[in-house]
């Protein structure tokens, strides 16, 4: 990093730029989702819900940790046909999960040489159920079994008598529409950032490599106000990139290039996720044009986004105004935006199979992407809120022309 950057970003006050929401939730908001799930559970004659990702067993608590990113430990949390839920984790869990709300905890000392907490849940399942039981697990798109697979295999012999029953879609229909509260952590995040990458011209020069970049960005976002810039990448290249998930480099910024940058930073567990282009110096005709279009795309996509209308339908908005001038009918990069919340990404998915209907509280991407040449490709990202109205943007629109980065 430049010594003039380093001093640059030195001297900023760390006052975030929008006013930043609460932490946390009031203990209302996790008995509505309670009662929220019990209501789908009956209706769908689920007596117990077994979750062991970390945002479902958030979603019903408010228990916030890195430590997730163990892998060693498993953790289980079931929601009872009435009741609260029950927490069954490792015992170095307990203290943050009983700050979290939780008053029914049951611990075991992990990592078990034989039995990493089964038998205790086992025992704890028929003890809310009893012995023949319908349980519901998530096991659909997007969705992971966070514990070794011998140790469901064991979890089974010792439930024989219980039915396993896919509550993806419940899940799915649970998370997708977003609290006001929830809505205003996603907000902050999307302001917060908008305001780096309208800042972040003036800290680039050409000559610098795309690593610096990346620091450069993830300083200035956590000076800002977020907790973490959790998802950043990004690539610079002649005249477009082919690439848009990369790890930095230290291939220079020059003069001709277009840079991405496409992050998904946190705020109180809860994400942002969208990019900026920009040119180094200068912009060809194609590429601002390209800029331009996806642009329109995205217009397309806000009138699109209305309660009752699809996420297929917002595909195919966005879709019509792009594949006139890509390479493929598609355009190229599958999917044109998708579910935001406390993941990165999260169901439903902005694609022509997707018949899922849009609903006020649905947080979403809309994220037109276009390859019009061989190697040669662009992504434009906003976030938006479903409202009775129909979108509201959580990010500060990007410029219809793409912005350039001139030397100092």
């Amino acid at each position: 990093m430049t010594d003039t950057t380093t001093a640059w970003l030195g001297s900023r006050p760390a006052t975030p730029s929008v006013k930043m929401p609460e932490r946390g939730f009031v203990p209302e908001e996790f008995k509505a989702r309670v009662a929220r799930a019990q209501q789908h559970m009956a209706a769908a004659n689920i007596d117990t819900l077994l979750l062991m990702t970390e945002p479902e067993i958030r979603y019903f608590t408010g228990f916030l940790t890195p430590f997730w990113q163990s892998p060693t430990r498993p953790w289980f949390l079931l929601v009872p046909a009435t009741g609260q839920p029950i927490a069954v984790i490792p015992s170095i869990g307990f203290s943050a999960m009983k700050r979290a709300g939780v008053d029914d905890i049951r611990t075991w000392s992990s990592p078990h040489e034989s039995d990493d907490g089964i038998s205790l849940l086992a025992d704890t399942i028929r003890a809310l159920s009893g012995h023949s039981i319908n349980i519901g697990l998530p096991m659909g798109r997007e969705s992971s079994l966070r514990m070794p697979l011998t140790d469901f295999y064991q979890l089974q012999k010792l439930l024989p008598q219980s039915q396993w029953h896919d509550c993806s879609s419940l899940m799915q229909t649970l998370r997708q529409i977003k609290s006001p509260a929830e809505v205003s952590k996603i907000r902050f995040a999307c302001q917060t950032l908008s305001t780096v990458f309208d800042t972040l011209p003036t800290l680039l020069t050409p000559g610098m490599s795309i690593s610096e970049v990346f620091r450069v960005f993830k300083l200035l976002a956590l000076q800002q106000g977020v907790d973490d810039v959790a998802y950043l990448v990004g690539t610079s290249d002649a005249g477009g990139y082919d690439d848009i998930i990369s790890a930095p480099g230290n291939r220079p910024l020059t003069a001709g290039d277009v840079l991405i940058l496409d992050t998904g930073s946190v705020f109180d567990g809860y994400f942002c996720d969208f990019d900026r282009n920009y040119a180094i110096e200068q912009v060809t005709r194609k590429v601002e044009s390209m800029h331009t279009l996806l642009w329109d795309a995205t217009e397309a996509g806000l009138a699109c986004a209305k309660p009752g209308n699809t996420c297929a339908d917002l595909y195919h908005a966005m879709n019509q105004v792009l594949a006139p001038h890509a390479i493929d009918s598609d355009a190229g990069v599958g999917r044109m935006g998708h579910g935001l919340g406390m993941q990165l990404t999260e169901n439903p998915s902005l694609v022509d199979f997707d018949t899922t209907e849009l609903a006020p509280g649905m947080v979403l991407t809309l994220e037109p992407g276009i390859t019009w040449a061989p190697g040669k490709m662009m992504v434009h990202e906003e976030n938006i809120v479903i409202t009775d109205a129909g979108a509201e943007l959580l990010t500060k629109r990007a410029p219809q022309h793409i912005p350039v980065i001139q030397s100092v």
